[in-house]
């Protein structure tokens, strides 16, 4: 006997598909794609003894699945709180209109090209002097909460400032520093570290520290190695390395950075 497959049953099909897909994306390298392994197999056994009208069976696991539910929204509290991130991040990224970009005070073209260029300029030289150095630019999301346990500064971005600020015997160098709205808006300011585990041994906490901070936030992140000097950028979770300083001044002019 054949079953009628409708257009909804391919479109079903596919829907699934798609959302275990994006949550496989979500937290591959993670601890918590172990604990998901097992807890879909468990609903997959679930599935065929119901299938098989195993009563006893079904019913008990039945109830494992249904407290499942709380002790899974409790174990992937981080992955959701970063998935709802990304989805409120990417909306706000191509939205035109929302209540944020008509409030921010965006800087012109002339202003956004001299920013740039005095970040790529600090960036050059302390690329040459291995000075490390994070430099977090924001977008749409607010990075006033990440000035708590840093130094508001409110200056304008310049390459001397800086170099300054990330110079090795000054107390505001070890953290990162915070871009907004065309100004400096603080320094020394710990950031949020990637919980990914399948990053290299060598990649050093800023590095860590720059993809933290591009999962839960929309910021593009500037990252100077103090090892190698090599340049790197986090964008959406996302690490680009060994970047030119042709490569970074195309990312800062081109890609919607302001």
């Amino acid at each position: 006997m054949l079953v009628p497959v409708t257009f909804l049953d391919i479109l079903d099909i596919l829907l699934v598909a798609f959302i275990l897909y994006q949550v496989y994306r979500l937290i591959k390298g993670s601890s918590a794609f172990s604990i998901f392994l097992v807890v879909f197999s468990i609903y997959l056994f679930w599935l065929l003894v119901k299938a098989l009208d195993m009563e006893l069976t079904s019913a008990l696991i039945g109830q494992v699945m249904g407290v499942g539910v709380i002790a899974l929204l409790i174990v992937f509290q981080q992955e959701i709180r970063r998935f709802l991130l990304i989805l409120g991040n990417h909306y706000i990224r191509n939205s035109r209109f929302t209540l944020r970009r008509f409030l921010r005070t965006t800087p012109n073209d002339t202003n956004v090209s001299e920013i740039a260029e005095q970040i790529i300029k600090a960036t050059l030289s302390m690329s040459e002097d291995r000075t490390g150095a994070l430099i977090v630019i924001g977008r749409m999301t607010r990075l006033s909460l990440y000035t708590e346990s840093g130094e508001v500064i409110n200056a304008k971005v310049t390459a001397n400032l800086l170099q300054t600020i990330f110079f090795k015997n000054t107390p505001l160098h070890d953290g990162a520093v915070l871009i907004e709205d065309g100004k400096i808006l603080a320094a020394r300011c710990p950031l949020p570290v990637t919980d990914q585990l399948d990053l290299s041994s060598k990649m050093g906490m800023r590095h860590r520290a720059a993809l933290g901070m591009s999962e839960h936030t929309d910021a593009l992140i500037v990252v100077v190695s103090e090892e190698t000097g090599n340049i790197s950028v986090a964008d959406n979770g996302t690490l680009r390395q060994g970047l030119t300083i042709k490569q970074l001044r195309n990312i800062l002019l081109t890609e919607k950075v302001w």
